[in-house]
């Protein structure tokens, strides 16, 4: 499979992979890479179904969508690295930081969620994007991603919604099937990493508790509730999340 990305940053230094939320791609981290690549290797991709990363047919699993970012890894000669997900994102680097430990060095949870049921929903959901296709969720989407300040601006809509509907249909619903099927409330109090949890305090998709839930599980891990933010916490309040993700990832250097 043909997974897109971008690695930016001053050569040698340690290796941040950034990872989409469903229904985005790598450039929702905009506000964050130059930032970030001020001092680590900013590795951001796309997940597959996603911007210019080719879509199989699904049903995914959370252990493929690992697999990508492993293989991705190890094509460009990484062996260990920190890693920061969004939503869907986060899924990846929780069942990553569960699953292959000795590759994630620092994670950082975004608006996202260990158990994010019922399952029904999100196979309803794959069923009508395979039938509608990703347009039929932008305008449901929007709302829940940004507070009503910004979800009516038209950049905003702009720039979300194009690449929401620029997803991959099939892309989309398979890793809506991923979602459905996810398994990682179990094996979160094994994980290692030193581990940041980000909630947005608006967020209706991923509310906090689904944060504190994490923060709980995880030995030693930090929990930030940001405010006013919704499910894309890093796009509506990109110098909070800029500064916390700096000096979490640093912290080691």
């Amino acid at each position: 499979m043909n997974v897109n990305y971008e690695l930016t940053g001053p050569d040698g230094a340690p290796v941040v992979v950034l990872s989409n939320s469903l229904g985005t791609d790598l450039t929702l981290w905009d506000e964050q890479v130059p930032a970030l690549a001020q001092e680590l290797q900013v590795l951001r991709y796309d997940q597959r179904g996603h911007g210019g990363t080719t879509g199989k047919p699904g049903p995914y699993t959370l252990k493929q969508l690992g697999g990508d970012v492993l293989a991705l890894l190890n094509t460009l000669g990484i062996r260990r690295a920190h890693f920061a997900g969004v939503s869907l994102g986060g899924m990846t680097g929780m069942w990553l930081a569960e699953n292959a430990p000795e590759r994630i060095d620092r994670l950082a949870l975004i608006c996202t969620s260990a158990d994010l049921g019922p399952a029904s929903m999100w196979r309803d959901r794959a069923s009508v994007v395979r039938n509608k296709g990703t347009q039929a969720m932008v305008e449901p989407s929007l709302p829940r991603w940004f507070t009503p300040e910004l979800v009516g601006r038209a950049d905003i809509v702009e720039k979300f919604g194009g690449m929401l509907a620029a997803a991959d249909d099939e892309g989309y619903a398979g890793c809506c099937e991923a979602i459905a099927d996810m398994d990682l409330l179990p094996k979160l109090g094994e994980i290692t990493a030193p581990t940041l949890v980000f909630a947005g305090a608006e967020d209706p998709a991923t509310p906090p508790s689904h944060a504190e839930q994490i923060a709980a599980a995880v030995a030693g891990a930090r929990l930030e509730v940001l405010s006013p933010a919704a499910h894309l916490a890093n796009a509506e309040q990109p110098e909070a999340v800029n500064r916390l993700l700096l000096d979490h990832f640093t912290r080691s250097l």
